[in-house]
């Protein structure tokens, strides 16, 4: 499946991209995000996409992040440089010791995801670092209900199988993206609400629209999973419908 897109961005001023850029000359960073995985109740996979996402968009909207909050100097770093966000998965101690340290955990309806500001790329706290990447996947034990056409949706590419962990900052991805095409009162609003928002595989008509409209778009850099380029999730936000998309407007974006 194709993705169609109009990318008014630079290549040196985009952060998500995996071409050569003077943002690889500056220290690089990522943004940890956990997920609890308990054996005997692990959480639906949708719940924990959407609550992934939801996370990335509360620890953006905090007042820490901003100005001369405690985290405002390690996110504007992690924002000057690539954009790089980790999925780990964690249960029982790991998850006790992972939320003694700072951040924010976010739960939806059976999933819980604790944000942390960013670290440096080979700087991770030792209570993080041991935690695992690889592998976590996830099941949704009944098919997701239809997304609300006036709510935000994040769209995931039918073509793509993905991990949830690899879908998870996915979804964050986007999330950032449509965050950063919002005015203030716009963001105030959602955040204002809850941060609302669904995951959903578009079926193929649907990602052939949405691809072609000028919605933020997250090109994956392809260093794990799958290929380089590949288009893998639309963020679809009312108001960014009904704004003009021009050459200033959403433009598509590569993640790492």
């Amino acid at each position: 499946m194709g993705c169609v897109s109009e990318d008014p961005t630079p290549v040196s001023d985009s952060p998500f991209r995996s071409d050569p850029s003077p943002r690889d000359e500056a220290p690089q960073f990522v943004l940890p995000l956990v997920v609890r995985i308990e054996r005997a109740d692990p959480p639906a996979r949708t719940d924990a996409l959407e609550t992934a996402a939801r996370a990335v968009l509360t620890v953006l909207a905090d007042e820490r992040s901003a100005g001369e909050g405690e985290w405002a100097e390690a996110m504007r770093d992690w924002q000057d440089a690539r954009i790089r966000k980790v999925v780990r998965r964690a249960r029982g101690a790991e998850w006790r010791r992972a939320g003694a340290l700072p951040g924010i955990t976010v739960t939806g309806k059976s999933a819980e995801v604790r944000v942390f500001p960013p670290v440096p790329l080979d700087g991770w706290p030792k209570d993080l670092a041991r935690l695992q990447v690889s592998g976590t996947d996830l099941d949704d034990p009944e098919p997701p209900v239809d997304a609300d056409p006036a709510a935000p949706a994040l769209w995931l590419n039918p073509d793509l199988g993905m991990s949830a962990g690899k879908a998870m900052a996915q979804a964050g991805h986007a999330a950032q993206l449509a965050w950063w095409e919002l005015s203030d009162e716009e963001r105030t609003a959602w955040r204002d609400a809850g941060f609302p928002l669904a995951v959903r595989m578009a079926d193929p008509a649907r990602w052939s629209e949405l691809t072609s409209i000028g919605l933020p778009l997250v090109r994956d850099a392809g260093f794990t999973e799958i290929a380089p380029g590949s288009c893998t999730v639309v963020a679809d936000h009312p108001v960014l419908r009904r704004e003009p998309h021009g050459a200033g407007g959403p433009a598509s974006t590569r993640s790492e």
